[in-house]
C-alpha cells in the first residue's frame, strides 16, 4: 500500500541508528511488526492468573508418550 506521511527526522535519525535498515520503508516495515508482535505479547500477559491447570496433569509423561509413538 502506497502512503505519504509526515515522520518525526530525529525518531528516523534514531531509530537509524539502533537498527541496521537502510530505507524508510524498511524501517517502518520493521516497526510496524515489532508493534504487532508487542501488542500480541501483552494480551497473552492478560491471561496471567486466568489459566488453571489440572491438579494431575504431567507434561513429562505426555511427552514420553509422543516419543514411543514417534
Amino acid at each position: 500500500m502506497r502512503t505519504n506521511i509526515d515522520l518525526d527526522d530525529s525518531l528516523l535519525e534514531e531509530a537509524f541508528r539502533l537498527t541496521n535498515v537502510r530505507t524508510k520503508k524498511e524501517l517502518v516495515n520493521m516497526a510496524l511488526k515489532e508493534l504487532i508482535r508487542h501488542r500480541k505479547k501483552l494480551n497473552l500477559l492478560d491471561l496471567s492468573g486466568k489459566i488453571e491447570f489440572r491438579e494431575d496433569y504431567n507434561y513429562k509423561e505426555l511427552r514420553n508418550n509422543e516419543n514411543v509413538s514417534n
